[in-house]
């Protein structure tokens, strides 16, 4: 016999109630994904504002290069982690008020791994030499310590697997070429014209999983460079910018 409450049998209730159970796990479901999507998306804006944050930094400096000194640094490795070192034309409210006695500067940018708290995350580093030093090194001839890390230099992005630095010329074809040191090349074209930048960053959940030097030169999880572009683990912003002495 079927018993009946309010006018609704047992069973038909019975049935209701799994039927009500199966839509709630599925819109409980829908939630989670539309939730782990938005919680992506998040981490690729962020990524995003701090990549575009860094890039026009670096091209703010460029776009003051004076051209009295270039220095481009390219590890052989698999990820390039590559150094650039520039002198730059600063104000002196750019400076510290006690080492201002010009405006050539210099400025560096390389990759190195930080302790923050007890995690180690790989940052894009800045440093950053005011006139007073730079004249100094100049006088004595010791314009190559310029470029060496300090630990006053300050991280610029975090999570940075590879920061890329290409120097290039355009030729008489109209072509762009690779940019060689000044005795390789005719008395005019001493200084690139342009410097193409490519910053490859971590996302934050790729991020908490390298704990170490270690996890970030050797993890399976970042990949390898060839197919850095189809990765869904790692965000890639690429500039072109005129060198500030450029033709």
């Amino acid at each position: 016999m079927r018993r009946k409450v309010q006018g609704f049998t047992l069973v038909e209730i019975l049935a209701s109630t799994a039927i009500g159970s199966i839509v709630l796990l599925l819109a409980v479901a829908s939630l989670s994904g539309t939730g782990n999507e938005y919680g992506r998306n998040t981490d690729g804006v962020a990524a995003e504002r701090e990549a575009r944050a860094v890039l026009t930094q670096v091209a703010e400096d460029l776009s003051k290069a004076s051209g009295s000194r270039l220095k481009v640094e390219k590890p052989n490795n698999g990820w390039r982690q590559d150094r650039l070192g520039f002198t730059c034309l600063q104000p002196e409210d750019a400076q510290s008020k006690d080492e201002a006695i010009g405006d050539l500067c210099l400025v560096s940018y390389y990759v190195k791994d930080l302790q923050i708290g007890k995690e180690t995350v790989r940052c894009l580093m800045r440093g950053f030499r005011s006139s007073d030093e730079v004249f100094a090194a100049i006088r004595n001839r010791q314009e190559e310590g310029l470029f060496d890390p300090r630990i006053e230099d300050e991280p610029v992005a975090f999570g940075v697997i590879a920061f890329e630095v290409d120097p290039l010329v355009r030729g008489r074809g109209g072509n762009w070429g690779e940019w060689k040191e000044p005795s390789e090349l005719d008395p005019f074209a001493e200084y690139p014209d342009v410097i193409k930048l490519k910053l490859v960053v971590a996302r934050r959940e790729l991020v908490s999983k390298l704990r170490s030097t270690e996890d970030w030169d050797e993890s399976p999880l970042i990949g390898d460079p060839s197919e850095a572009e189809y990765s869904k683990m790692l965000e890639i912003y690429e500039i072109i910018h005129p060198f500030g002495h450029a033709r």
